[in-house]
């Protein structure tokens, strides 16, 4: 079972650059005034949040209602992230935010325990598989790279070869890193890409499949599933390969992928389209079920916590579903009549769920009630940075990065 579901792979993706244009040309200003060495945040001033608090509320409530918890720490990271889901992570002790250099800041202190210069790609996905941490090379060197996320120390290191350029992790299970990567011409253009299965114990290459021309090799989501590979991209493909041969199962067209992550749930692949979140077999891509968000809506990214579901449309609704059978467990209007931003992203930490939102106007980490989506606070850090909101847990912390600063909150 992989434990990357729906990640994203690529720095330059459609739905990276329209989040980038929000932040037009303020971009230059915004990151100058956020690398400084001092936490502005934690210090005061414009935009600053309160002291950090010596207690955490009990199981993610406010310690007033309708009041966000204060952090419990917050720290300026090195941070270069563009809003997909698996650029934060809380692995083994630690939180680690895409970034050069690739940081790992102590989940409970805040204290910085490793440091990795040209480490990772910045924007490019964190996966995690079999208590290890891979990532396209900084370096820029062809090789893709496993470390043990506690210590930091390199464990694991491949290539696909020299007339391949850019392989990029898209997914990982208990034996296999998937790559995609650029397949090189004579005169060193590219024109295909290569998706490929490499040993996570040695390094060898298991397979390599050439992908149809017009294909790319940014902007893909991909899973692992058991024997299945599910993956979608920029054309509209939603493919399924056999992990053991990387021959193709099946593809189909899709009306309205979206430009985010899906969600993979046994034997099913559920997919937002628009107004409609559907539900494919893995094994021939028939339709197992459909639901239907309602007229001039769409549904945003989905997200499987604990076995259920979580969803929002843009009316602002958000929904918990039965990933089985597309049953609604609930629906919660509450974000609506707060006016507040739809969330993106969620996790889940006791009874509380937390949703990170995309821009910054009303939005932020929101907490909601997981039995019936209460909403229970809103944290933001009021600093307007154009970036999205990413959020992480340990169970005992929820992590809110923010642009270039990462805040604890008491989950």
């Amino acid at each position: 079972m992989s434990k990357a579901l729906g990640t994203a792979v690529g720095r330059t993706s459609r739905r990276r650059l329209l989040r980038l244009a929000g932040g037009g040309i303020t971009m230059a200003a915004l990151g100058a005034g956020l690398t400084g060495c001092e936490d502005e945040l934690a210090t005061g001033g414009e935009g600053s949040t309160p002291p950090p608090r010596s207690a955490s509320p009990e199981d993610g409530k406010a310690p007033e209602d309708g009041k966000a918890p204060a952090p419990l720490w917050t720290r300026s990271t090195s941070a270069q992230t563009y809003g997909d889901n698996d650029e934060l992570v809380a692995v083994d002790g630690v939180v680690i935010a895409s970034g050069d250099p690739l940081v790992a800041f102590d989940g409970a202190s805040g204290e910085e325990r490793w440091s990795l210069p040209d480490g990772a790609v910045p924007g490019a996905p964190l996966l995690l598989g079999d208590g290890t941490l891979y990532l396209e090379s900084g370096q820029y060197d062809g090789s893709v790279a496993g470390y043990v996320p506690g210590s930091g120390k390199e464990a694991w290191r491949s290539r696909l070869g020299k007339e391949y350029r850019q392989p990029r992790p898209v997914a990982v299970d208990g034996e296999q890193v998937y790559v995609i990567a650029e397949i090189l011409e004579a005169d060193g253009s590219s024109h295909t890409n290569v998706i490929a299965a490499l040993n996570s114990r040695t390094g060898k290459v298991a397979w390599k499949e050439q992908r149809d021309l017009g294909t790319q090799q940014n902007g893909v989501h991909a899973a692992v599933r058991d024997r299945y590979l599910v993956y979608t991209d920029f054309k509209n493909n939603l493919t399924v390969r056999d992990t053991a041969t990387g021959k193709q199962v099946w593809t189909q067209k899709t009306t309205k992928t979206s430009y985010g992550p899906f969600v993979v749930h046994r034997d099913l692949v559920i997919v937002p389209q628009g107004q409609r979140l559907q539900a494919f077999a893995l094994s021939d891509g028939s339709e197992k079920w459909s639901v239907r968000s309602e007229e001039f809506t769409a549904f945003r990214e989905p997200s499987l916590v604990e076995d259920v579901l979580y969803i929002a449309d843009s009316g602002r609704t958000l929904w918990a579903v039965e990933p089985g059978t597309g049953r609604k467990i609930w629906q919660s209007t509450e974000l609506k009549d707060a006016g507040g931003q739809v969330p993106r992203q969620f996790v889940k930490a006791g009874g509380t769920l937390y949703g990170a939102t995309d821009l910054d106007a009303q939005g932020g980490v929101h907490a909601f009630d997981a039995k019936a989506g209460g909403l229970r606070w809103t944290f933001n850090d009021r600093s307007g940075d154009h970036h999205a909101w990413l959020v992480a847990t340990d169970g005992k912390r929820v992590f809110a990065l923010h642009g270039k600063k990462l805040h604890a909150l008491p989950a």
